[in-house]
């Protein structure tokens, strides 16, 4: 890939004795600009431009000492530097820089000013299109720095021009076609004045043309090798087949300083670099040409690296860094480095275990373990070899333990690695690992591997995997078969370390305590009774401090995770001007700045880049207006805003440019990148609504194409792009209508085809239609592998990725929390070096939730016969929206169009059963960030050849007092259908047209006998189709209240177990009667019976956990149907073998606290029970209550503990339910700390403990001091002195325990205490 990028960039090849140039880096432009077109060098004003990044500094450099910089007031492309007349003091060479995120740009072309009376001396540089052979295509570029210059290029031994150009900018192209050897030979460029030939440019520096190519290419070799340190000596020798030649070897990243010239007698040259350079490094070529300029091939590149330290290599284990015995395990050593030797080597061993030579190494290259024993197990690590001396240092950026174990392992050592395998069969597009004790958690891989760290014990826990292939991109499959992975047996947690360090703390602690005690009883003679007493004090004191900093650096201590996230910048608001006058609209102008985000709080207008025009609050709208007024000189300029929310400033708006009072704003142009054979859209943007459009191309006198009033902006379409379109394109606006007002042409746009990859597959892994706060991910992936990536956001580059691992061909790209100004066109690109790839698809981001919801319906209907067209009307509120139709289960919208007025009309053609299903439909505006409307309530399209069947029910119930109200609901699943009811032996229907939800009400209020009856519903479209409609169900609207009450008893009993028989039977005073089960809850009637005698018997045979419930019945006569008795008493049925266990609960929480009690609080779901509360390790009952409400106190820590209760039946005393859950109430500690409570016990007690020996220790020993002798002193005031008798007579011959003034003198210490 190296050798054909630079292949590609030198073309055909150059030699320079002066000023040549080959751009790897992109460079600023500088050129220079002046109001005196007869004599430029009145008054000069230097320009310097970004090639594509704005910048918030720039630099002005002259003859590398003399430095101007200048930082703008917001980020920008291009800034001014005024010089003035240039003099004496300002000529020189000039050159500017701009600010990168890490540091000063590359530096421009230089710009040579050498005299006052002179134009500036041009430049030029060489651009080839093939390889360098002869037949190719050369282009020569030069640079004169001012516009509206002639351009002459002359060759050695010519008198007259080679050719001329005036070009319409600072640069001209001359093209050389078709290369041949008479193209050989010494060119030189001069410039002069379009309307003063006699004032010329001096000649640039000479080019020397050599046309490769014409013989074999040479070898070019290093000795003693292409990598050494500085200050080491390298010879590369160029070996050609052919005596007498001149050797050329040239350094691709610099050919001007790095360009040597050599003729030998013999067939090679030799060119020695005495002490090298870190700046020597790069890549080198040679060539060899004759005396009339005909050149060989380009030698291979040889790449030479001058470096004190080696890039560090790492080392990565396939599969796994724990490994089962017998099996082969792939040491995969990486580096920067390709073409070096790499040696493996392992702890304990002197010499490397492997070699791999250079010809092997393309940067990641494998070491094989073939049937690991445990003699393999070890740290491995890996480094270059290099088979010549060099000073060079060898590092290592990590080293791997291998585990050799004789079964598949899943343990984590304390700060290693495991790799986990996802394995199937057939080739997948991405995998995915998921942890389930961490929901956040999710890794996305290519290659079927994923590395988890462990860190400090956070990496355990159950993983699976998932994936998802190419076919089905947004169908994921089945998680695999869970891995646990566990800690090994010994794990040292942060815990265990912290009670280490205790233990020893309090051990040193006790020792010097001990020390002290000892040395006061031995060694003192007579202290000071103060400075004893706060010497142990401070001892006891410092080490309480020291035991409670341990205690609390020991308790439980969480884990620290950190997310990385992309953050959105701000978008940039949109610029726009108005007016009431649209054949001159310069009368009266007004400028308006709107924002996308909803958060705006004022916006700021300025002009030129630093003048303040005025500030404006936002508006509901989020805008604000800046009235001009009529234009004056005054008001020429650029103009752009910028929107301020509470913690940030936006980026500018697109500048405005006024060029004049009696012409329109400037127009702006812009396009995306050229593909050959592709459609291509050039944007142009008027700034005012109601102009015209024109495109034009350099060199053609028309408009190429014309559009007429369409907005503020026109795109103009090349359908088919190919190399007779390429060129410099302007457009311009004029006023609808004639005579036409015509404003400035715009900046040129020079459309260039280049070389680029193919288009990259972008996708959203989500919907692309969000709620704002919704995470949103983009994927850029391609077939291409040690690709970067790039993220725009309407043709904005936002993010950047770079290959994360060698061979990676994707990138994500996350937005966490996705806000109103976020949405927008999103596509991608990919790059290797200076090829890029075509634009992706692009993928519209719509945030909604923005605007309100319109409203969705479809003609002729819902319901459409196979076959027919529909039509999804999607009405909003505002005008020239773009709307987006939306089918549930699809990822994407299906439909997109933009409208002018308020409503757009979706097609649905030939519908088929596929196209059956929920419908929503969203509008948002494509200026402002896709900020969109909520969805729209969701419309189902039924494709189909028979309405579906409607379902008739009663609210609240079939069965309906005499007096109360009742609905009857078709319901269905139809939208915007009328309902037609029927009633059994009623001629007329009743009737509701239209309705909007999915079911038709029909109350019917005040029931009577008339309301008896059977009822049925039906669709009713209010459209022509032959469609067919089917009844619904038949409902029999029941009456109660016209007969005496029934009784209703159950056998067995109220409580049965599951599985046995039941029987529910229904006693009626009157015969000929029917009997009807009802059940509370359900609408309809359970079942009827017409029995022969006064009784029903309803028999629920192996009955079941629901058909618990309240039960009761009604009974109507023959004669009489539907009209029925009164209620019978409710009868309440358990089916259970034992009730239900019940929750418990403590309130306001498990962890007691001083003086506090804790009420625990049972549930069951049964009325009628007494509750009763357990605790652990008591053989009777805790507690009795009837709510379940329990108060527990924790006097002497008799509270704490496991509680569980449960109840029993008032009415069945006997049968106890099953025992709740336990519950632990526990101390202050709480279940946070529960892994830690038994390790603070102890602690605590251990305090206890110290503090109350310490007390004991003082005690005693102040018992077996002697008395306090008191001197005498007079009580106005002074103070008495106390003197504490020597604790023990040691070395004192003739002294006695009870002569205090035997003791000596010099060791008498007496201390002064206040009284």
């Amino acid at each position: 890939m190296m050798l054909r990028t630079f292949n590609l960039l030198l073309g055909c090849v150059w030699l320079s004795l002066g000023m040549a140039s080959m751009a790897v880096e992109p460079e600023p432009e500088l050129w220079m600009e002046s109001n005196h077109p007869h004599a430029p060098w009145k008054n000069m004003t230097l320009q310097c431009r970004s090639p594509f990044r704005v910048s918030s500094k720039f630099l002005l450099m002259k003859d590398n000492t003399q430095i101007t910089w200048i930082r703008p007031p917001y980020k920008t492309f291009q800034v001014s530097f005024f010089i003035g007349a240039l003099t004496e003091s300002t000529i020189g060479v000039y050159r500017c820089s701009y600010w990168k995120e890490k540091g000063w740009s590359k530096p421009s072309k230089i710009l040579e000013l050498e005299s006052p009376d002179q134009l500036p001396k041009p430049i030029f540089w060489i651009q080839a299109e093939t390889p360098p052979l002869p037949g190719c295509n050369v282009n020569v570029l030069c640079n004169g720095w001012l516009q509206d210059l002639v351009f002459m290029l002359f060759k050695e031994g010519h008198t007259e021009p080679v050719d001329d150009q005036v070009p319409t900018g600072t640069m001209a192209i001359f093209s050389i076609d078709n290369l041949a050897p008479e193209n050989d030979g010494v060119y030189i460029f001069r410039t002069h004045v379009q309307m003063l030939p006699t004032l010329w440019s001096e000649p640039s520096n000479p080019l020397k043309l050599v046309v490769a190519g014409l013989y074999p290419k040479p070898t070019l070799t290093a000795h003693p090798g292409p990598i050494l340190a500085p200050g080491e000596s390298l010879s590369l020798r160029c070996q050609g087949p052919i005596y007498g030649m001149t050797f050329v070897l040239l350094r691709l990243e610099g050919l001007k300083k790095y360009s040597y010239y050599k003729k030998p007698v013999k067939n090679e040259a030799y060119f020695y670099f005495k002490s090298l350079k870190t700046q020597d490094t790069g890549h080198y070529l040679c060539l060899y040409y004759d005396a009339s300029y005909r050149g060989s091939l380009f030698s291979d590149i040889l790449k030479v690296w001058v470096t004190d330290t080696f890039p560090k290599t790492w080392l990565l284990v396939q599969p796994s860094p724990v490994i089962q015995m017998g099996q082969n395990v792939s040491l995969n050593c990486q580096g920067l480095m390709d073409g070096v030797g790499l040696a493996l080597y392992k702890k304990g061993e002197e010499r490397p275990l492997q070699f791999l030579d250079g010809t092997s190494n393309d940067g990641n290259s494998s070491f094989l373990l073939k049937n690991v024993t445990s003699k393999d197990a070890g740290i491995y690590s890996c480094q270059y070899f290099l088979n010549w001396k060099t000073s060079i240092k060898m590092e290592t950026y990590n080293t791997v333990e291998l585990m050799v174990v004789a079964w598949p392992s899943s343990v984590f050592k304390m700060g290693k690695t495991i790799t986990f395998q996802c394995r199937v069969s057939h080739p997948v597009l991405e995998f995915a690992l998921e942890w389930e004790e961490k929901t956040t958690f999710q890794k996305f891989s290519v290659d079927e591997d994923f590395i988890v760290t462990k860190i400090e014990g956070q990496g355990t826990g159950t993983y699976s995997c998932s994936y998802f292939i190419q076919s089905h991109p947004d169908i994921w499959s089945h998680h695999g078969k869970p891995l646990k992975s566990a800690r090994p047996t010994g794990f040292l947690t942060w815990n265990s370390i912290m009670n280490e360090v205790f233990r020893i703390s309090l051990f040193v602690q006790l020792i010097s305590l001990l020390l002290l005690v000892l040395w006061i009883q031995l060694r003192c003679r007579r202290l000071r009774f103060r400075e004893i007493w706060l010497l142990g004090t401070a001892q006891g004191v410092a080490m309480l401090f020291i035991f409670m900093g341990l205690l609390c650096c020991g308790l439980c201590k969480g884990a620290l995770a950190e997310e990385i996230e992309i953050i959105m910048p701000t978008p940039k608001p949109e610029l726009w001007a108005e007016t009431n006058f649209p054949q001159a609209p310069w009368m009266n102008l007004t400028i308006w700045c709107r924002s996308p985000s909803g958060s705006t709080k004022e916006f700021v207008l300025l002009k030129d880049g630093t003048g303040w025009i005025a500030t404006r609050p936002a508006s509901e709208q989020v805008r604000a207006a800046f009235p001009l007024g009529a234009l004056t000189h005054s008001h020429t300029g650029s103009y752009h805003c910028h929107s301020w929310e509470e913690m940030a400033v936006s980026e500018p708006s697109e500048a405005l440019e006024l060029v004049g009072t009696d012409i329109l704003p400037k127009p702006v142009i812009s396009a995306s990148l050229p593909v050959r054979g592709q459609e291509l859209q050039i944007r142009c943007k008027g700034w005012l609504e109601g102009l015209g459009f024109a495109l034009f191309k350099k060199g053609e006198q028309e408009p190429v194409q014309q559009l007429g009033a369409v907005g503020r902006e026109a795109f103009f379409t090349i359908q088919r792009m190919e190399y007779k379109d390429q060129g410099n394109y302007s457009c311009r606006t004029h006023t609808e209508m004639q005579p036409f007002k015509w404003s400035e042409p715009s900046e040129p746009l020079e459309l260039v085809i280049k070389e680029t990859y193919p288009k990259p597959f972008f996708k959203a892994w989500a919907s692309p239609v969000v709620a704002p706060g919704a995470r949103v991910t983009f994927n850029c992936s391609t077939s291409h592998e040690h690709m970067s990536f790039i993220l725009y956001k309407d043709d904005t580059e936002i993010a950047s990725s770079d290959p994360v691992q060698p061979g990676s061909s994707a990138a994500h790209f996350l937005i966490i929390s996705v806000g109103i100004g976020d949405g927008g066109n999103y596509s991608c690109r990919y790059y290797d070096f200076s090829i890029w790839s075509e634009p992706s698809d692009p993928v519209e981001l719509i945030v909604t939730e923005f605007y309100p919801k319109p409203t969705l319906l479809a003609q002729p209907g819902p319901v459409v016969l196979p076959g027919k067209n529909v039509t999804l009307r999607c009405q909003g509120i505002f005008q020239a929206m773009r709307f987006a139709l939306l089918q549930e289960g699809n990822h994407a919208p299906i439909q997109f169009q933009s409208a002018s007025g308020t409503s757009v009309d979706f097609l649905l053609q030939t519908v088929g059963a596929e196209d059956s299903g929920n419908y929503s439909c969203i509008y948002y505006e494509t200026t402002m960030s896709n900020r969109g409307s909520y969805p729209s309530i969701p419309l189902m399209i039924w494709v189909t050849d028979t309405f579906p069947r409607p379902w008739l029910s009663a609210e609240p119930s079939s069965v309906v007092t005499m007096g109360q109200n009742v609905t009857l609901l078709c319901q269905g699943p139809v939208r915007g259908v009328g309902y037609i009811l029927h009633k059994e032996g009623k001629a007329t229907s009743m009737q509701l047209w239209g309705s909007t939800s999915n079911e038709g009400a029909f109350p019917i209020t005040n029931i009577s006998g008339a309301s008896i009856g059977r009822y049925s519903c039906c669709y009713h479209p209010d459209w022509i189709s032959s469609i067919k409609i089917q009844p619904s169900n038949t409902l029999e609207l029941m009456v109660t209240g016209l007969l005496p009450k029934p009784s209703l008893l159950v056998q067995p009993g109220p409580m049965v177990a599951p599985g046995e028989n039941m029987t529910l039977q229904c006693q009626g005073e009157l015969p000929d009667s029917t009997f009807v089960l009802l059940k509370e809850g359900k609408q309809q009637p359970l079942e009827q019976q017409r029995p022969s005698g006064y009784r029903a018997d309803f028999w629920m045979p192996v009955v079941r956990d629901q058909d618990s419930g309240v039960y009761s019945c009604v009974y109507y006569l023959d004669s009489a149907p539907l009209a029925a008795s009164n209620h019978s008493n409710s009868l309440e049925i358990w089916v259970t073998d034992k009730p239900p266990k019940p929750s418990l609960s403590a309130w306001p929480s498990t962890v007691f606290k001083l003086g506090k009690d804790i009420t625990l609080q049972c549930r069951g779901p049964l009325p009628g029970v007494e509750f009763v509360l357990e605790h652990d390790g008591e053989e009777a009952p805790q507690q009795f209550s009837e709510d379940g409400d329990f108060v527990i106190n924790n006097l002497e820590g008799k509270g704490i503990g496991n509680y569980s209760c449960s109840y029993r039946l008032q009415a069945y005393p006997d049968i106890w339910s099953e025992p709740s859950d336990a519950l632990e109430l526990v101390g202050a500690a709480g279940p946070v700390a529960q892994e830690c409570t038994v390790g603070n016990i102890v602690r605590s007690t251990l305090i206890v403990v110290v503090v109350v020996a310490l007390g004991i220790v003082l005690a005693v020993e102040w018992k077996k001091w002697p008395r306090l002798r008191t001197r005498g002193s007079e009580t106005d005031g002074r103070d008495q002195t106390v003197v504490l008798e020597e604790c023990n007579q040691e070395g004192e011959a003739g002294t006695t325990a009870n002569s205090p003034s035997s003791a000596t003198p010099e060791i008498s210490v007496e201390l002064t205490v206040p009284i």
